[in-house]
């Protein structure tokens, strides 16, 4: 992940070979993810797996398309393959928990009915190489350090479950969310990953730039909190629209800076 030491991609591997050899299953199912084999038919040659890896190919991202200057949105198309959306909707689900919101008057997390979702957050420790993988690549799109990212998190949205229109960037003119963003960055931008298929409805919707966008599985969005010069952009409102059948997932990721 590049915390506490350079990231190292080949080091990465030869550990994640290691305890693959000493029986850990999570490592296990990455190598076979990650060496193209099905999980359930494949040999254990963990070293053979290993060297079949293509890193080159894993972190190459396809080309963003701008949608607007202002605000400042992109999206890409197949971002994610099929394999690393299953993986991470796998590794959420028996983490999911109704998800929070910030705001008022204090810092305190809270529930309301703005938003009526589930998540999952998986922070340094909780993650797997996979998902440091999912995080580089997002990095390169966007063009800024890993060290800039908050949790992964992935979203979950069963028939009707939706979360109202918000902003991500934090508000300075609260006491509270200005001493955050002295001490950890403004949230500068917001990438979005559709995981799946088989609903209807659930776009992501920006009311104030009268668009919405409904991915595929794989398929990415992105936007700057801030514009070019700092300053939080109030075109950004964004809303999570419910699925009105089936299950949406996405993968959620928050990017701080200093502005």
């Amino acid at each position: 992940a590049g915390a506490g030491m350079a990231q190292d991609w080949t080091l990465a591997l030869e550990y994640l070979e290691r305890a693959a050899r000493l029986a850990h299953p999570l490592a296990q199912a990455e190598l076979k993810l990650l060496a193209g084999e099905d999980a359930a038919s494949s040999p254990d040659d963990w070293a053979g797996l290993r060297r079949r890896i293509d890193m080159a190919a894993w972190l190459g991202i396809p080309q963003a398309q701008a949608v607007f200057p202002l605000p400042r949105i992109f999206t890409a198309e197949k971002f994610l393959v099929a394999a690393l959306c299953d993986w991470l909707i796998a590794r959420a689900r028996p983490l999911l928990k109704r998800a929070s919101v910030r705001g008022g008057e204090s810092a305190a997390v809270n529930y309301e009915s703005s938003r009526t979702n589930s998540d999952a957050s998986f922070r340094l420790l909780d993650g797997d190489v996979v998902m440091c993988l999912v995080q580089a690549r997002m990095a390169q799109a966007l063009k800024v350090p890993v060290s800039a990212f908050e949790a992964l998190t992935v979203l979950h949205y069963s028939p009707g479950e939706q979360f109202f229109p918000h902003f991500d960037f934090l508000d300075a003119s609260k006491p509270h969310f200005a001493a955050e963003i002295a001490e950890k960055g403004q949230r500068i931008a917001t990438f979005l990953t559709y995981l799946n298929d088989g609903f209807t409805a659930g776009e992501t919707d920006f009311p104030t730039a009268r668009w919405r966008y409904r991915g595929a599985g794989g398929d990415a969005l992105f936007f700057w909190n801030v514009l070019h010069y700092g300053q939080t952009d109030w075109r950004t409102l964004h809303a999570g629209l419910p699925p009105a059948t089936g299950e949406k997932w996405l993968l959620s990721q928050w990017v701080r800076g200093r502005v």
